[in-house]
């Protein structure tokens, strides 16, 4: 389940990498290519609110398989798009149908032991944390090989592979509750007006995102430009920069079992929005750019983890949406991130986007000190209601 989540997600981040490459292609600016990643997580958000509260629904192994073979026609109308409109229609279309991550992840903590569940699913977290940042990675050696396009090929290949495997292997599960389509997604977005604890992490993790989308939509403009001129194969090796920060996944999940979930959140709000100080150095400086990277993935797997292995303590029979309105915010938090660094990039440069992502932090560190001034008990979690 890690593996297979790692993968599909890697779908949102191919073109992170690329944007340069897409740029010339289609033969249009920087601000009009930022779109393309602005489009995929608008499209996960969608998918995210209309696809992921199915899993109260619908038998998860099934649901998934068949989520990943839409996802592989989407890949192909991608890799084949002869426009960037079209190209960027297959975008919002592939973010969509690259929730299966999320269905499997309220699945794991079904299937987790008492006790377990925030390293269970720091597992699974692992593995889509590794897809997101090795996705860089491969998609610039890829594409320095074969071409930008040859990624949404190759990936095409492994959402079928993983379809049918998921399929064979996924246990089996009970009859879902019978709920009509329209009321469970309706009772998806209402969580958020009824759940006070829900509301403030999806609030960590939209401004989480948002900082982190503002590094690596802006990252690739950065490097193939002066001083670095980079080519598209190190661009994507950036990517590796972050994977020593997956460390601190499964220390969160460790510490969020340990009821120290409001403890993890400030640290990783204060390392994130400080992550900016050091990636400013980096406009010129290597070491601080690489530097910067991985303090910056440090602080953001601090604050995703810990907020989903609180999240799924809310509603244990309704995780599933609980986790649809969650990380709704938190593409949207995404998406406004991509969009705003495309814009301040064009207007203001590398400052001005080490200025918009520390902004962003400011905002995630001013709910962590509200988890302190008015701390909020968790409902049906003694242990944790003092701490959380």
């Amino acid at each position: 389940m890690a593996v297979a989540t790692g993968a599909i997600v890697a779908n949102l981040y191919y073109s992170q990498p690329l944007l340069h490459q897409v740029s010339v292609s289609f033969g249009v600016g920087t601000a009009a290519t930022s779109l393309v990643v602005t489009c995929t997580q608008i499209g996960y958000a969608l998918g995210l609110l209309l696809v992921v509260p199915l899993g109260d629904l619908r038998p998860r192994r099934s649901l998934t398989a068949f989520v990943f073979v839409l996802c592989a026609g989407f890949l192909v109308l991608a890799a084949a798009a002869p426009t960037l409109w079209l190209f960027e229609v297959a975008s919002v279309a592939i973010g969509c149908t690259s929730v299966a991550g999320q269905i499997m992840l309220p699945f794991a903590a079904d299937l987790a032991e008492p006790g377990r569940q925030g390293r269970v699913v720091a597992r699974i977290m692992t593995g889509l944390l590794l897809g997101i940042l090795l996705a860089r990675t491969a998609a610039g050696l890829v594409a320095q090989l074969a071409g930008w396009r040859t990624i949404y090929w190759v990936s095409c290949g492994l959402m079928i592979a993983f379809a049918l495997i998921l399929r064979r292997t996924l246990p089996e599960e009970s009859e879902r509750p019978r709920i009509p389509y329209r009321r469970l997604v309706a009772t998806s977005i209402r969580f958020l007006a009824t759940e006070p604890v829900l509301r403030r992490r999806a609030w960590a993790g939209a401004t989480e995102f948002a900082a982190f989308s503002v590094l690596w939509t802006s990252l690739a403009f950065l490097l193939s430009g002066a001083p670095y001129h980079y080519s598209r194969a190190v661009i994507g090796l950036f990517g590796l920069a972050g994977v020593a920060g997956v460390t601190m996944a499964n220390v969160a999940g460790r510490l969020a079992d340990n009821e120290k979930a409001r403890l993890t959140t400030t640290v990783s709000a204060i390392v994130l929005t400080g992550s900016f100080a050091i990636l400013a150095l980096g406009r010129t400086e290597l070491v601080a750019l690489i530097v910067g990277i991985l303090v910056l993935d440090i602080g953001t797997q601090g604050i995703q983890i810990t907020n989903q292995a609180v999240i799924y303590r809310i509603r244990p029979e309704a995780r599933s949406r609980v986790n649809s309105a969650y990380m709704v915010c938190y593409f949207a938090g995404g998406a406004l991130g991509s969009l705003s660094a495309g814009l301040v990039l064009a207007a203001a440069g590398w400052d001005g986007i080490c200025w918009l992502g520390g902004g962003f932090g400011a905002l995630l560190l001013a709910g962590a000190v509200l988890e302190h001034v008015r701390p909020l008990a968790l409902p049906g979690v003694e242990p944790l209601a003092a701490a959380s």
